[in-house]
């Protein structure tokens, strides 16, 4: 039995369509009596394949589409056809005609090709609602319809042009925190970083204080420069051993004085990097400059934004090498006037409570204990030792949502509930976009952890390395739970019991007294090399104008210099 027969014997309505890449089978149920409102649509393959009937390539078919006029009602064509990517996985700054003249015939086009767990184009920064929404929401065309894999994915796209997002978050989303600045776009803890993160719509921008040898401050996520910077070619003879901070040998900052790590260049890679090879906005690895603490504390004054979350570890073994960390952090803050009770709100994180006492006199600040373990629960002797010195808890994902070995999340944990009827604000860290970090119950959409967190956990702050997309969420009203359509939370566990999966690890210990109390903070060693503060003060002066975020004009100079070569080269649709 031919296609045609078979078509003849299955009972089409007008609510069903018949799409084909063959022309002359179009053309041949064309000519027979088809029930009314039954649509014909032309698919096109890949623009060098070669279509059966005319012989001819289906690129060139696409720019011939008043051919297909007669025979069809629109097309489905693959999403490059549309808008292309060049051989470095980047959009070409326009997208092609090819939507605007199909319209212009009356012919329907539907976009193919879409998966949120595919690799996606660097743009995208892998957030599969970004690209959706840039093939229906992009100020130049329509499409008229999406063909995925995930379904709800495209939805929720389609459900935020209608309403239009609104430019503010809903009341009582939770904040968005920063790790890096918007390190899914730049170099973590870079000027362009910061930048981003305030135009993405982040609430409160991070800086992980780290230092160097001769006691300057700055922000970077971690004080290991290996992975976050150029060092590892240039300073490899500095590689040691640091069993207090890391089990993997590193290039440190403390070890490396200022004008040295000004020397360096930022570099953007991930953990994944390696393991799965998703790089991250490759084109930008290296851009950007480094920030000082005292830049950060003036830009995020210049920007309004809600907060600050200031991140102190590894004070004892700073105060080894004659650095003290927290009167550092504390003489920057109060210089910049951040003690007092008007600006943005302050947050101190630390995973060493001896360190948030330290700042129990500075009664505007919020305190807030990084938890980085893994934990089931929290026991009420913890809860009442970490009220003594702190507001709040960071807690991991997998503290708060666990997942068994297969990646499916089991059940919610009751910790946040614990802290939060210990008046405890509680942060979930870190979310990102990959695919590969989600769990299964997301559908490869960070949009739908997003929702998770927000509305199944109830959580009062997110930090992740992705602002944009947790921002789009919170001002689309569809993320408003008592909407009639809203973009559906995962219920923890539901995917498991619809699996065979196996059952989940056995669960993580509970958080005690003894893993809260901290020993108290050592003597600040004396250094054998005092630094000489003048040297210092000069140093941090003559970068502040490199960095962009002291001084009105330079700060203006990158912008423009930045728009500049994104304009010149792509369109950010993310």
């Amino acid at each position: 039995m031919n296609m045609e027969d078979f078509i003849r014997q299955v009972p089409l309505t007008s609510k069903h369509c018949l799409s084909s890449p063959e022309i002359g089978f179009l053309k041949a149920m064309s000519d027979r009596k088809l029930p009314a409102g039954l649509k014909l649509y032309f698919a096109f393959h890949g623009k060098d394949a070669v279509e059966p009937t005319t012989k001819k390539t289906y690129g060139s078919i696409a720019s011939d589409l008043a051919a297909l006029k007669p025979i069809v009602a629109g097309i489905v064509v693959p999403k490059d056809y549309i808008w292309p990517v060049d051989k470095s996985n980047y959009l070409v700054a326009q997208p092609t005609t090819l939507v605007t003249d199909a319209h212009k015939l009356g012919l329907e086009v539907y976009a193919s090709g879409f998966a949120n767990d595919n690799v996606l184009v660097y743009n995208y920064s892998y957030d599969p609602m970004a690209e959706y929404l840039n093939f229906i929401s992009n100020g130049q065309f329509s499409v008229d319809g999406l063909i995925t894999d995930f379904p709800p994915t495209a939805t929720d796209a389609i459900s935020k042009t209608d309403p239009p997002v609104s430019t503010l978050s809903m009341a009582g989303q939770p904040l968005i925190i920063t790790r890096g600045g918007a390190y899914g776009v730049y170099a973590p803890s870079t000027d362009l970083a910061y930048k981003r993160a305030v135009d993405d719509g982040a609430d409160v921008i991070d800086c992980s204080v780290q230092m160097s040898q001769d006691g300057v401050a700055f922000c970077m996520i971690s004080p290991d420069l290996t992975a976050s910077t150029t060092a590892a070619t240039i300073f490899v003879d500095r590689i040691t051993d640091v069993k207090e901070i890391q089990e993997e040998s590193g290039i440190f900052s403390f070890a490396l004085s200022w004008d040295e790590i000004q020397t360096l260049q930022p570099q953007l890679s991930t953990p994944y990097e390696k393991s799965t090879g998703l790089k991250r906005n490759p084109l930008f690895r290296n851009k950007g400059k480094f920030v000082t603490l005292a830049q950060f504390l003036e830009f995020a004054r210049s920007k309004s934004v809600t907060g600050i979350l200031i991140s102190l570890d590894n004070a004892p073994y700073l105060a080894s090498k004659g650095l003290d960390l927290v009167t550092t952090v504390t003489a920057a803050l109060t210089k910049a006037q951040y003690d007092k009770k008007s600006g943005p709100q302050v947050f101190i994180q630390s995973d060493d409570t001896s360190v948030l006492a330290k700042f129990k006199n500075f009664p505007s600040y919020k305190r807030i204990l990084s938890i980085k373990e893994e934990i089931s629960s929290v026991n009420k002797a913890a809860v009442e030792e970490i009220k003594k010195n702190a507001d709040g808890v960071t807690l991991t994902r997998y503290s708060i949502l666990p997942t068994n070995p297969q990646g499916f999340t089991t059940v919610e944990t009751p910790i946040v509930e614990t802290l939060h009827s210990a008046n405890l604000t509680v942060f979930v860290s870190t979310l990102n976009n990959e695919y590969i970090t989600l769990a299964f119950d997301y559908f490869a959409d960070p949009t739908v952890e997003i929702a998770t967190y927000t509305h199944t956990v109830g959580v009062d702050g997110f930090v992740t390395e992705y602002p944009k997309t947790a921002s789009r969420y919170q001002r689309n009203p569809c993320s408003d739970i008592n909407r009639s359509y809203i973009i559906l939370p995962a219920r923890p566990g539901s995917l498991l019991n619809e699996t065979r999966a196996a059952p989940a690890d056995p669960p993580k210990p509970a958080l005690t007294v003894q893993d809260v109390v901290d020993s108290p903070l050592p003597e600040v060693a004396k250094p054998k090399d005092p630094p000489s503060k003048q040297k210092q003060e000069a140093s941090t002066s003559s970068s502040s104008a490199a960095a962009g975020l002291q001084s009105t004009a330079p700060a203006v100079a990158v912008a423009v210099a930045l728009l500049c070569f994104l304009t010149a080269g792509h369109n950010w649709g993310s």
